[in-house]
């Protein structure tokens, strides 16, 4: 929308009426004429011409003025007159909708029905603060989020009403949140560590945990993602439990970790064996869910068992 400039009409006396057209001409003339309302003889008089008649003064001001939208009061023959399209003003009377700055003389904006000056205008037709419904204009430091604008220092946390600006924050529906306001009411917290877990996180047996929290208790490697067992809440990785934690089986003398081959256990006595290491010492037929007699601490099938 560009600036529109405005036409000034103005009428006076006769003799410091200006060459050119206007909307309504004052003059005197010597022959004889009369008032087209009341008939009254102008010659020698001030009178008004508009739209090919004559008018005394006062009929012009009576029947012919046009009526200021601002004050709505007659626009008489004496006074300044503005006009813009359809609508008429005083010049006094013609100002910026908004500020009222005079703009009798300068260029404005007519922007819905309003008259606005150019200042005026651009706050019109820049975007509104979410937080304090003012204009953002250029030069002002602000923040935007999905199509939302804030003047910087009107976005504020939710709770703790400080500025978070550029800062970092958490969206929650309406609301934002600066990073220490969202840790306390929304954040879960590690069951090692205790503080909130931000991003990221693991969760093992509905328990939130850091994932540089979970790791093995022995050497500190991370689990997430890894095998592991669990001992008595303790959390171990594969080489560390069965280095230090798996039992280790009577037969082969290697860790029975319950990963794989094996996973099946054989206890008996306080002794453990992979299910295909526990066989008969004589004949190494398989005993692993067979009648066996337990010998010397050795295992024994039925038969060879007879023969001891």
């Amino acid at each position: 929308m560009s600036p529109s400039v405005l036409e000034f009409h103005e009428v006076i006396c006769p003799a410091c009426l200006p060459a050119g057209p206007s909307s309504h001409k004052v003059g005197t003339m010597a022959e004889k004429f009369d008032c087209y309302y009341c008939r009254e003889a102008l010659q020698g008089k001030k009178y008004v011409q508009k739209d090919g008649h004559h008018y005394c003064v006062s009929c012009f001001d009576k029947f012919c003025a046009n009526t200021c939208v601002e004050c709505h009061k007659p626009i008489g023959a004496d006074s300044k007159e503005v006009h813009y399209k359809t609508r008429h003003w005083h010049d006094t009377c013609f100002h910026c909708t908004k500020c009222r700055r005079p703009l009798a003389n300068e260029t404005f904006v007519a922007k819905d029905y309003k008259i606005l000056c150019n200042k005026c205008a651009t706050k019109e037709d820049s975007p509104k603060c979410k937080g304090c419904s003012k204009p953002i204009v250029a030069g002002d430091q602000n923040v935007e989020y999905k199509g939302t604008i804030w003047h910087k220092d009107c976005f504020t946390c939710s709770n703790c009403k400080q500025v978070i600006g550029t800062g970092s924050f958490f969206p929650k529906g309406e609301d934002f949140y600066c990073v220490t306001c969202h840790e306390v009411k929304f954040a879960k917290h590690c069951v090692k560590c205790n503080k909130a877990i931000t991003s990221g996180g693991i969760t093992y047996q509905d328990q939130p945990w850091h994932a540089e929290c979970f790791v093995c208790v022995t050497c500190s490697k991370k689990l997430a993602g890894q095998r592991f067992t669990a001992v008595e809440d303790q959390y171990y990785c594969v080489d560390c439990y069965k280095n230090f934690v798996a039992k280790k089986c009577a037969g082969c003398k290697n860790p029975i970790t319950g990963f794989g081959k094996g996973s099946s256990v054989v206890a008996y006595e306080g002794q453990s064996w992979h299910d295909y290491c526990f066989h008969c010492k004589k004949c190494s037929v398989n005993l692993a869910n067979k009648r066996f007699v337990f010998h010397e601490e050795q295992v024994y099938c039925p038969d060879c068992a007879k023969k001891l």
